[in-house]
Order: C-alpha cells, then structure tokens, then sequence
C-alpha cells in the first residue's frame, strides 16, 4: 500500500525541484529590501502520514527517544507530553536533500549529543553529498560535516541499519557505513572529521534491481550496520569488538577485535542473504541477526533469524518458522535491555494479511507470535489496537479475514524496546509509529494495546493545497495516503479522501463561486482518476475516465462548477460538463499542460505548456495560445487566477539556466510582467487582504532580495515581507502554497515530508480578526440531507441576520425523539440528554452581517422517527427557522 512513496517523492523532485536547486544560480537581478514578520508556525495535524525506518533509544537516558524519516527530517522524543519535536526544519532549499535521513546515532557516554547521517538520493536526483549532522544540545542546533559522497535516506535498502554508531566507551569515535561503494568511514573527533577505513575488506555488492538507468534500484547498498561490543571496553578506551554489516549475500557480517585495525568475515556465518540488522546482548554474549533475501523496505520473500555467541563463535538458527513456511524477510529486530534473553523481530515485508511480530523470552529458542490462526481464516490476536487518535489509519477499509483493519503495519523495519521499561515497544510502519506501554501482558497471557505514538510526527509529502472560502479552511493534495478535509487544524481528521482512496492526489480545486463543488485526481493501481464533492470534500463519488489516462495530472473546476478542465497522464487535456460522466478533447493545447480555471468567468480557462501560456472562453473546448512572451521553457511553472478579479493572474517557475521569478498579468494572459524585485519564484498564493488594503494578499516560496524563503506581499508585489526564518525553511516548498481566505496573514506551505505547515503572523494575535461580541437576529435552516435505518445525516446553516459581525457563535438546540449526534464537521459540539450545544471551530468565527455559515452531523435515532428541532438559540436568543 505503501509502494508509491518513492514515486510520489521522486516526480515531485523530477517535476519541479531540480531545476530550483542547480549547483550553480543565475545572476541576482537587482536585490530588493526584504521586511520580516513574526510568525507562529504550526503543523495541520495528520499525525504520521509516511515511512519511519529507524527509531532509536538511548541506552543511559531513560525517555530519550529518537526517530528518523526517509524524506521527513527527524525527531527527538517528547516523554510529558508524549510527541515528537522536529530537529530538521532549518534544512534550507539549497539543501533539501538533507532531510532525507539515513542514520540516527544517540551518544550514551554524553546523552546531549546526537548525531544524524543525512542525504536523500545517491543518484542525480539529490544533486549534492551527504553530511554527517551533529548536536551538543539533543537536535536543537546543528553543526555540519560534508561528506565526499551521497548518502540515500530514501533510496532502497533504507531500513536496513543503523549505518551510524557512536563508540559507546569512547564516545568521540564514530562509524558510519556508506553506500554506492565507498566503504566504512571513522570520526575520531567526534563527527568532526571523517577518513575511510581504508583497510576495511568489502564495499558491499548488493543492488535490487542492475538495469535501473536512473541509478536508483541500481545502487549498491554499501555498509549496513556498525554494532559495538560494549563489554570488550572500558570508559575512555575505544571498544576492542566491533561488528559491520555489509549488503552482500555471501559476506554479511564482519569483526574487528582491535578497535578497528584490523577486519575479518566472521566465520561459519549463514549465506545467501543480507542481514538487515545486527543487534548485540552484551549480557547474554549473543549477536542477533535478521536476514531478509532483498534489501527492502517493500520487497523480501524469505527471511531467517539467527543467533551468533561471541565467545564460542557458534552460530545458531533461531528463526520463529521453517524457512520454506516465510514469504517474507526479517528486519525489525530488538532485545529487552531489563530482560536479558527476551527478544523481538519482525516480518517487514509480510503485506498480506499483515506483518507478524514475534517475541522470545529464551533467547530466540522458542517464540510466540502477535496473531495466529485459529480456524483460517480466523485470528486471534494478542494484542487489542486502538488508533481513535489517528482513525484514518483504518483507511475506511472493510477487509475480509484474515486481513483486520487497521493493520498491525508495513514496511516494519524499525522496532524498539525501551531500554529502561520492559513494558513500552515502539516499531514503524509505512505510515506511523506504533506503539505500546503494556507489552509484558503478551509474556502473562494477556493482551496488550497499540496505539499510534506518533503526535507531532508530520511525513506527508504535498503536492498541492486549496484554501475556500466557506466551509473546511484547509484541503489538501498528498502524496502516499490521498489527502484530508481539515475542519480544525489543530485536530487529526476522521479520514482521509475516500470513495475512491486515491493512492497519491496530485492536484485539488473547488468553484470559487460555489466552494461546496470540489474535485481532485489522483494515481490508483486500477480504478478511477477523478472525484467529485458536492459538500466542500466531506464526501466523494467517483467521476468516469476519458480512454488512456493513466495518471492523475491537474485539473481545474469553473468558477460556478459547472464544467472542469482536467490535463492528466496518459492523455490530452478534456473538458466536461457536469461531473465528468463523459469527457471531450479539448483543442489548440498540448498534452501535460499544467490547467487552471478563472475565478470569475465560468467559461474561462488557463493553461501553460514549456513556455506558453493558453487561454479558452468557451469552458475548455478550445484553447488558443497566448502571444505573452518571456514565460519560463520549461515545465517547472504553478500559476493561479485572483479570485474576484477576472483575468487577474500570477505565475511562478522557471530555472536558473533561463527564466525564473514571478510574473502578472492583467489582462486575461494576453500579456505577463515579469516583477523585478523577485529573483526566483516556486508558488503563488493568496489570501485574505490585510487591514486597509484592497487587493489580496500574496504569498510566494522564492528568492527575494538574495533571500530564500516564504514570503508575503500586501501590495501587489511591490514590497516583500520574509515571514519563516533560518529555523523554520523545511527543506524544499515548491509545491504549493495558499493563503487562507478568512484570516489575513495565515499561510499553508507544502513540504516534501514535513506536511502541511502553516503560519499565523503575529501582527493580528496570532492570526485571529477581533469582531464585535455577537449582537442581532439570527435565523437557522435545519435539513436532513440522508436517512437511513437507525442513523442520519443533517446539515444546518446558521445565518447573521443583524447589522454587526460576530466573532464567535454557540448554538443550542434540543432533539425530541432520543437522537445522539455522533460525528459533527465545522463545528465542536456538546450532548447532555436531548440538548446539542454547537459551537464554532477557529477557522469559522468570524461571520459577517448578512453571511452565514454551515456545519453538519451524523446522528443515530432509536426511534422510527427523527423530528427536525424546531427551536433554536445562539447564546440567550431564539433565532428565526427558515
């Protein structure tokens, strides 16, 4: 299910990023002074959303965590509030490939010092090296060591680990095991420099897949793991045994004896696989190793688990089943520091029905195993899961058995036992982190409880953001898991787009006239491209491809949402009317367009295709090219219609070899300005105009005035004010960008791998517009929109029919036949009895004199009736029933 992630990072790379990140940049036109504003940012919350190949205890501080992403930066455990705090935000665009992170390494002699292995591709995707990062104050600052290759926090294989380890007696000695054939390297002064190992014996050989062009499945996976012997040291001296793990078949496990002189293969050692990982029990003298025959994350069809004695040299199968009954690999694996001889590892690639957890408490002579079966395709479990706190990782599935939802997990590589409490684990899936504070019940014969320990934990990839101007104040495109309706930004959404569940959404408009008409497109193995929603996203029916399509591309929804104009993979550019029962090629455009609609005439819309720029007045059945010249050749350009203006449009893109910044047009895309005072430009946005001004705000990922990062302008692209600052850059944020229609000041910025970020400028308190205290008539209309047996759903619009603005709402109303609301969007509610009490969220306060604003329910109704309420109140008034 998780297959798509390097897809998803690796087209939004190739698509736009690396004509934004060359080794070298054009000229600077003539630099602007750039202001700066104080902003607050935050995270929409998701919660998960992507790989997690590596979580990492210290082994002398209780409650300090870590965990490494493959595209997402890494985090540092948060024991009283139980998050996770990101490190990697301070990652620049120049530098994006950094917050790929191979390996993690926690320092055990100084706790405050962490180290982290950095770089996302080893091929011409990531155009600069890895480095090796290093703190003295547990992630809060970083300093940097470049190194003189690159290293692939998302390149296959990345599971495998750690490659970093600190000397756990000498803790200025560090290892790190490279990839792409350059060996095992050593710091000696503690990450500062780096030399290689020169006399160490083997590079490693393994690669998945040798006819790979791209260089990605084509790379040799290098070095693997460093795991010390603490027991052959003393404090102050180097540790005497080391042991490396390389991806090589028939030559996987190398020692040291002479703290690193010399090297030899550990004889007697099993062949024809790669040992994922190497974990040591000092205690017991036991090297534990898990042995996949592929390198992973997603693929590994036969797996083993063996036992190695360090002092007698014995090597042991310990593996939980007969290897001809594995139609997976081994990877996760941890030992119980309180429990000497208890055991765990994990089947990473078991992806149906689900992995399998196995656990040991005699040193890997027996095991018991997380589920069984008791009658296929019955199971029982030994665990209970309880993900309310992330309910989307149900995916809204309803397998059949054996499969369960939500899933134990996938791509379980990483998997950790608190080394100060036997009864917390955490492991990482393809999507989140799990974790339980029970787990001796298993030992007892009870159950444990899972639950998601991932808050804080943001990896969603963004591909694109819209921002209406009623109803969910944030919609999003994602890459990996589709995509969320944020009613509360602060809260994780029940669900993600679902009806279809697209794999990846590579693009999401509304009509700007009628918001309540969304459409997105996606990527899906086998089914449809494109859906449809007539309540501003809450829930989606599918539409019909045109023949060939095989990609979700972009797409665009008319003004009034009466036609859409999609451009997707696989095919020309269509148009249709209604919701895309039957599309129609559209004329005089190219195939790939990039396509958007004017936010005024339904009838308009825009597209741009290496360099030209297109214009149709009769709803996408034909397009002619504009004469605007000096637009960007290539196909790294976003572009967006003001709303409420029509022909009112601003473009971005280009690459430093040609043209690149920002441009205007007025006039429909007849003809474009190009701004002077913006030197490079990825996105454009707009947002609600701030106080006294007439034209929106505009908001922008760019280079200003020698300056990378987000900007926001209040008058047109004359003066530009910086609002993120050195430790809040993210990496790359070339995807998309919008402001919020409502809250002036409030930003969205797409991530590849940090999610949704978004801003509120400090300028108006935090990004909330003081209004009068709710005064005058009010008048609601109540609708049952669906019923079905012993449930419903209702609608209910809340009108301001006074002459002043309110700045918060709470309405009350009471049911007279026992319904229960059970789920409620827009709005937070309250039930004592038969009394509802709703309220709004943030985004929703504010609503003008003569507007309104709308929130909706599910309910359950015990009776064979379900009568609308007919009284309603906001605070001490009773408001008229329409």
């Amino acid at each position: 299910m998780r297959r798509t992630r390097i897809l998803t990072a690796t087209l939004a790379l190739a698509a736009g990023l690396l004509a934004g990140t060359p080794p070298a940049l054009a000229a600077d036109s003539a630099r602007a002074a750039i202001a700066a504003d104080t902003y607050t940012w935050k995270n929409a919350r998701i919660d998960g959303g992507g790989f997690v190949p590596g979580i990492v205890f210290n082994r002398t501080e209780k409650n300090l965590a870590y965990a490494r992403t493959d595209i997402g930066g890494a985090y540092r455990w948060q024991e009283s509030t139980k998050t996770w705090t990101p490190l990697l935000d301070s990652v620049g665009w120049d530098d994006w490939g950094h917050t790929g992170v191979v390996s993690i390494a926690s320092d055990s002699v100084d706790p405050n010092r962490v180290y982290a292995a950095v770089g996302t591709y080893t091929n011409g995707w990531d155009p600069k090296n890895g480095a090796v990062m290093r703190s003295s104050n547990r992630g809060t600052s970083w300093q940097k060591t470049g190194l003189p290759f690159k290293l692939g926090g998302n390149m296959p294989g990345r599971g495998m680990g750690e490659r970093l380890a600190v000397d756990p007696n000498r803790n200025s000695v560090l290892y790190l095991g490279a990839p792409s054939g350059k060996g095992l390297w050593r710091s000696t002064d503690s990450g500062v420099t780096w030399s290689q190992v020169a006399n160490f014996p083997n590079v490693g050989n393994y690669v998945q897949d040798p006819s790979d062009t791209s260089g990605y499945a084509s790379d040799n996976q290098g070095i693997v793991w460093v795991t010390f012997d603490e027991s052959t040291g003393t404090s102050g001296d180097a540790t005497k045994t080391i042991y490396v793990g390389v991806a090589d078949k028939d030559n996987a496990v190398y020692r040291s004896t002479d703290a690193g002189a010399t090297w030899q293969r550990v004889a007697g050692q099993p062949t024809g696989y790669l040992a994922h990982k190497g974990v040591l029990d000092a205690e017991n003298g036991y090297l534990y190793l898990a042995y996949s025959d592929k390198g992973g994350p997603y693929d590994g069809g036969k797996g083993r688990l063996w036992r190695y004695a360090t002092a007698t040299g014995t090597w042991t199968d310990i593996s939980p089943v007969a290897e001809a009954d594995t139609y997976y690999g081994f990877s996760g694996l941890t030992v119980d520091r309180q429990r000497p001889g208890t055991v765990m590892a994990t089947a990473y690639s078991s992806w149906w029905p689900d992995t399998q957890l196995f656990r040991s408490t005699d040193s890997g002579a027996t095991w018991t195993k997380a589920w069984d079966y008791t009658s296929y395709p019955d199971r029982s479990n030994r665990y209970t899961m309880d993900v309310s706190s992330s309910p989307w990782l149900t995916w809204g599935a309803n397998p059949s058995p054996p499969e369960q939802t939500p899933k134990l997990g996938w791509m379980t590589e990483a998997l950790e036992i608190d080394p100060f409490d036997s009864g917390r684990m955490m492991y990482g899936t393809g999507a989140t982190i799990y974790g339980t504070e029970n787990l001796t019940n298993w030992d007892s014969g009870g159950q444990f409880t899972i639950r998601p320990m991932v808050q804080g934990l943001e990896e969603t990839a963004v591909n694109d953001l819209a921002s209406p101007p009623s109803g969910a104040p944030l919609l999003s495109a994602l890459g990996d898991i589709g995509g969320f309706r944020h009613t509360d930004l602060t809260k994780v959404p029940s669900m993600m787009y679902t009806s279809p569940n697209f794999t990846t959404t590579t693009s999401v408009d509304f009509a700007e006239s009628a918001p309540n008409t969304v459409v997105r497109v996606g990527n899906l193995d086998s089914g449809p491209h494109i859906a449809f929603s007539t309540d501003n996203g809450a829930n989606w029916f599918a539409g019909t491809d045109p023949s060939g399509v095989r990609e979700g591309g972009t797409v665009a929804a008319a003004a009034d949402g009466s036609r859409f104009v999609w451009s997707p993979v696989g095919t020309g550019v269509q148009y249709t009317t209604g919701f895309g029962n039957s599309w129609s090629a559209s004329a005089g455009i190219p195939a790939g367009a990039v396509v958007e609609s004017d936010r005024v005439d339904a009838r308009t819309f825009y597209g741009f295709k290496s360099g030209t720029f297109y214009v149709s007045t009769d709803g996408g059945a034909t397009f002619t090219a504009s004469a605007a010249s000096g637009l960007p050749s290539g196909d790294s350009v976003r572009f967006k219609a003001l709303p409420g203006a029509k022909g009112d449009i601003w473009l971005a893109g280009g690459a430093a070899d040609g043209a690149y910044g920002l441009w205007h047009s007025t006039d429909g895309g007849a003809s474009f300005t190009k701004l002077s005072n913006v030197e490079q430009a990825d996105t454009i946005g707009f947002g609600k105009a701030a106080p006294g001004a007439s034209y929106q705000t505009l908001y922008t990922s760019a280079k200003v005035g020698g300056v990378r990062g987000i900007f926001r302008s209040t008058d047109r692209g004359a003066t530009w004010t910086r609002i993120n600052d050195d430790a809040h850059q993210w990496g790359w944020t070339g995807a998309a960008i919008t402001g919020d229609p409502r809250v002036y000041g409030r930003v969205y910025v797409s991530t590849n791998g940090r999610g949704v970020v978004y801003g509120d400028t400090s300028d108006t308190g935090g990004g909330t517009d003081p209004t009068p205290t709710p005064t005058g008539g009010c008048a609601v209309t109540y609708k049952v929109t669906n019923q079905w047996s012993g449930g419903f759903q209702a609608d209910v619009q809340l009108a301001n029919t006074g002459t002043g603005a309110w700045s918060g709402w709470t309405l009350g109303w009471s049911f007279a036949d026992g319904q229960r609301v059970t789920q409620a969007w827009n709005t937070e509610y309250t039930q004592s009895g038969a009394a509802v009490t709703a309220k709004n969220v943030g985004w929703n306060a504010h609503v003008a004199a003569g507007s309104s604003v709308s929130f909706g329910f599910t309910g359950t109704s015990s009776g064979t009736t379900n009568t609308k309420p007919t009284s309603f109140k906001l605070g001490d008034r009773t408001c008229a029933v329409t």
